[in-house]
């Protein structure tokens, strides 16, 4: 490891930031430095602007992996090395403006019973009901699930922030049931059912990108047509909430949202509240043809 890359590793972690906003950020800079083919400390403002036109025009990136790319290389730039570029205050990107994909009640039933191995099934069937991310998912331990209250602690959330969301009773039965085959002494999904159940028993948890794949296969395998994706099941899990009449807030707080302009988005996806106008321009279209 070069000094300059522990030095940034360093100032990342004082400032707090996620351990994956800390590897997108190195990632980042460093997809910077094979395109310019030089140490990042020796690139100019110059070729700094001209990475950003080639992402923009000639590699066609979507505003998000832009985003990721001007903060991560900003933040090495203005913390690292103490550079201040006005090339890095003239780069705009628009917000994105995109509509999550969510699924159907059925079409994550469909989904969901074309997983055939069991601890991709319980795990996604888990993310789905408890409206939880992926990371969240997978990490699960045993201290986290509160049988009696019906609850589930997620701990160190995104943002470093603790929650606790409801846990349906057959998703309870579920857990129990499989993890009574491998009885694991801490986790809900390791990688591997620990020969023995001693304290120092493996402590590594299923991939993500494992999971990823039972999904996509599933999701293929299901005929469903569209481009979800894990986290489209947390999104479907918060627009059923609001078809069922569960208030904004409650579902601002079982998905750990900050603000609720993050749940708003929600409004936009339930069909009962697209009905309503949807009537309306039918007896319009009644009276016009």
């Amino acid at each position: 490891m070069t000094a300059l890359r522990e030095r940034m590793i360093e100032d990342l972690q004082l400032h707090g930031f996620a351990e994956k906003t800390q590897e997108a950020y190195l990632r980042v800079v460093r997809q910077l430095a094979a395109h310019c083919k030089k140490p990042p400390d020796q690139i100019t403002e110059d070729e700094l602007r001209g990475y950003f036109l080639y992402l923009k025009n000639e590699k066609g990136v979507s505003q998000s992996t832009m985003r990721v790319a001007l903060s991560g290389i900003k933040f090495f730039y203005l913390n690292t090395l103490q550079k201040e570029w006005p090339a890095l205050d003239l780069i705009r990107i628009p917000p994105e403006r995109k509509l999550p994909v969510v699924l159907s009640v059925d079409e994550v039933r469909r989904v969901l019973s074309k997983i055939l191995r069991p601890k991709y099934r319980v795990c996604l069937t888990t993310i789905y009901s408890c409206g939880l991310r992926l990371r969240e998912g997978i990490t699960l331990e045993t201290g986290d699930i509160d049988g009696e209250r019906r609850q589930i602690q997620i701990r160190k959330a995104k943002g470093g922030k603790d929650r606790y969301v409801p846990l349906p009773e057959k998703t309870l039965d579920m857990l129990r049931a499989f993890w009574s085959v491998h009885r694991h002494p801490t986790l809900i999904f390791p990688a591997r059912a620990p020969l023995d159940i001693s304290p120092d028993a493996p402590s590594k948890t299923i991939s993500s990108s494992s999971v990823r794949r039972a999904f996509r296969a599933a999701l293929l395998e299901s005929g469903v047509q569209k481009q979800a994706t894990v986290h489209s099941l947390r999104h479907s899990y918060a627009t059923h909430l609001l078809e069922a009449g569960i208030n904004l807030r409650v579902i601002q707080f079982c998905l750990g949202h900050s603000s609720i302009q993050s749940t708003l988005i929600y409004t936009h996806l339930t069909q009962k509240a697209q009905s309503p106008a949807v009537e309306a321009i039918n007896d319009i279209l009644n009276d016009l043809v």
